[in-house]
């Protein structure tokens, strides 16, 4: 049987894990009577995208995508519509799209995973000419992607930290939402396009999102106060997300936004300026990528955070008591967020 052509680009700095071990458990775990694998490294932003994109075009039978959810985006993207199929080996603070489909976030066990070779097609979208692959957004995840970005750390404790900070200071738009059944005009905290579940470390913006419906899971979140938060981030932890009152989904294979002036979206929370119109649209099955032959939909990885919303949440009534009488609820929210989250 001959060999199959596997590559892997590794960003030796993406991500929150070191990749030093990779090359020795490729060496040592890959199955090289079925693989003839080369390792590529990146050196610089976009060098992900270009690599595999001469891979596709050289016709390698896939090409593993080593880093975090922006190394994934940028082999992804390069290869879609092609016969070279993506696998992942997850080593980012979110890690969007392995969660989703199931695949180990441990590096010895995702090579385990690609030695089975499982491999099917799955929808991607694409906005404003951008592909993304989990989520894409405007609105507050947006701004909250710049922020990010600009942080000195990463990782969920940064991402939370960020929201407490910043989440009710946010002031919510009037969006046009058009889609094949007409118009709708929304005042909304966020709008996100969901072609997966998931943000990134679990989570769950569309929980009953698919990648292989062949549309997207178009979620718009109406503005709240501080009493509000608590309920809307267990939600979004326990995947509940849809029963809350503050959320309005829909689906459609493409839809058109109009707001009234340029600012911010993200791609797989990589943020972007773009003008006042947005236009996003499902790509069906246009993208291969190695699964995991152990996984069922029921699935799911640990989560520390969980644990933390959820006892923050079980505890709301007291606090709601001291933001009351203050009023000052949302610092007295952050408060108890934050401590708790440290001391994990």
């Amino acid at each position: 049987m001959e060999k199959k052509t596997i590559i892997f680009i590794i960003n030796p700095i993406s991500g929150t894990r070191s990749k030093d071990e990779i090359p020795n458990l490729i060496e040592t775990v890959l199955d090289h009577t079925l693989f003839t694998p080369e390792l590529h490294f990146t050196e610089y932003a976009g060098h992900a995208s270009e690599i595999a994109r001469e891979c596709a075009e050289k016709g390698a039978d896939i090409v593993v995508a080593v880093g975090g959810d922006g190394t994934v985006n940028e082999v992804a993207r390069s290869l879609t519509h092609t016969s070279s199929a993506l696998a992942i080996i997850p080593s980012g603070s979110g890690n969007g799209l392995a969660r989703h489909l199931c695949l180990p976030l441990d590096a010895r066990k995702a090579i385990e995973t690609i030695n089975a070779c499982k491999i099917e097609a799955f929808d991607y979208g694409v906005i404003n000419g951008q592909p993304f692959f989990c989520t894409c957004g405007m609105g507050f995840d947006a701004f909250i992607s710049l922020k990010f970005a600009e942080a000195g750390k990463r990782g969920p404790i940064t991402y939370v930290e960020n929201v407490l900070k910043e989440g009710l200071k946010y002031q919510p738009e009037t969006y046009e939402v058009s889609d094949e059944t007409g118009a709708r005009k929304y005042k909304a905290f966020l709008i996100a396009c969901a072609n997966a579940s998931q943000y990134g470390n679990n989570a769950y913006i569309a929980p009953g999102a698919t990648m292989k419906d062949g549309e997207m899971d178009v979620v718009i979140m109406e503005p709240f106060n501080a009493l509000d938060a608590p309920q809307i981030a267990a939600d979004l932890f326990m995947k509940t997300f849809g029963n809350n009152s503050k959320i309005k989904t829909f689906r459609a294979k493409q839809i058109h936004i109009h707001r009234k002036e340029p600012g911010a979206i993200h791609f797989d929370g990589d943020p972007m300026m773009t003008d006042a119109d947005i236009d996003v649209h499902i790509e069906h099955e246009g993208i291969r990528i190695v699964t995991n032959p152990e996984a069922s939909e029921d699935d799911s990885q640990p989560n520390f955070l969980l644990n933390a919303f959820s006892d923050f949440f079980n505890n709301i009534n007291n606090v709601r008591e001291d933001i009351e009488k203050r009023g000052k609820r949302i610092q007295r929210v952050n408060k108890v967020m934050l401590r708790k989250l440290t001391k994990l």
